[in-house]
């Protein structure tokens, strides 16, 4: 199934989920409410046809100076059908205003690092994750620095040598 198939097959199935969807860069790319990415992510994984069953990745981009966009982010995931050979991105749209979303680490256990790196580099709360906590970042650190709002010069607390 080529892209364009496949991102129109899955606006037809979440006609309620699903806002946008197409080709971008040749990836089939569908964009989805945040409000039942985990119901979807099962569906995903689960449904003959689709059936993607690998998490390549999750991550986010930060659109604050972008003045088109309604929402300040996006969590993005990038899916792999091992059985289908199609690969699929997800993009869910967060506002600035609830930056919480449901985790699917439950429905792909590699989505747990991956979300505490988005939650440390960009503040996303993931709903339901297993051990929410920094994972690049020293746990005093203040701030999330991949938000375009994080002031790159800004003093950090001291950490000292753990005796």
């Amino acid at each position: 199934m080529d892209a364009a198939a496949l991102a129109e097959q899955i606006k037809t199935k979440f006609p309620n989920l699903v806002l946008e969807a197409g080709v971008n860069r040749g990836y089939a790319t569908v964009v989805i409410k945040k409000e039942g990415v985990k119901a979807f992510a099962e569906s995903l994984k689960n449904s003959p046809g689709f059936e993607f069953n690998m998490l390549m990745d999750v991550t986010a981009a930060d659109f604050l100076f972008w003045e088109e966009k309604e929402n300040r982010f996006e969590v993005i995931y990038n899916l792999y059908s091992l059985n289908q050979k199609h690969r699929l991105f997800v993009k869910a749209l967060v506002p600035e205003t609830d930056t919480t979303i449901d985790s699917v680490a439950s429905v792909w256990p590699a989505a747990n690092w991956y979300e505490r790196e988005v939650w440390d580099m960009f503040g996303i709360v993931f709903k339901g994750h297993p051990n929410l906590k920094r994972i690049l970042m020293y746990e005093e650190f203040q701030g999330h620095p991949l938000r375009k709002d994080y002031t790159y010069n800004r003093r950090q607390p001291l950490i000292g040598p753990m005796n």
